[in-house]
């Protein structure tokens, strides 16, 4: 592997986990899907950032659940559907335009549909 990929892959993965953290506050931005890809970054790239990443108390569990078992945690399901609707709702109040009113409903049937067809960790 070239250095200029090896940077291309840990500047990618770093984004990512930027994303990925960020979504954990912003409901419409996916969280697995960023931290699942900085995690397939830093694993082609460099074994101790993916090392780093999987470690980490907070992230670490999410990832590994979904990348071995497809699956979360019910609790965290629960909370996360919770959030995801608590912000939709607060975003369709405080924002004036029907499109938007009309879209986030349908982006959160989606999110929730998704995380309900995950398996299911007791």
């Amino acid at each position: 592997m070239t250095i200029v990929i090896k940077w291309l892959l840990i500047t990618s993965g770093t984004i990512s986990l930027i994303l990925g953290v960020t979504g954990i506050f912003l409901p419409v931005l996916p969280t697995t899907p960023f931290l699942l890809l900085a995690a397939f970054c830093y694993a082609r790239s460099s074994r101790k950032l993916h090392d780093w990443l999987i470690s980490r108390k907070h992230l670490g569990p999410y990832i590994h659940n979904y990348m071995e078992h497809r699956a979360i945690k019910k609790r965290v399901k629960v909370r996360a559907v919770i959030f995801l609707w608590a912000a939709l709702i607060l975003s369709m109040i405080l924002v004036d335009h029907l499109y938007v009113r009309i879209i986030l409903p349908l982006i959160g049937a989606a999110v929730t549909w998704h995380i309900a067809s995950l398996k299911t960790i007791e």
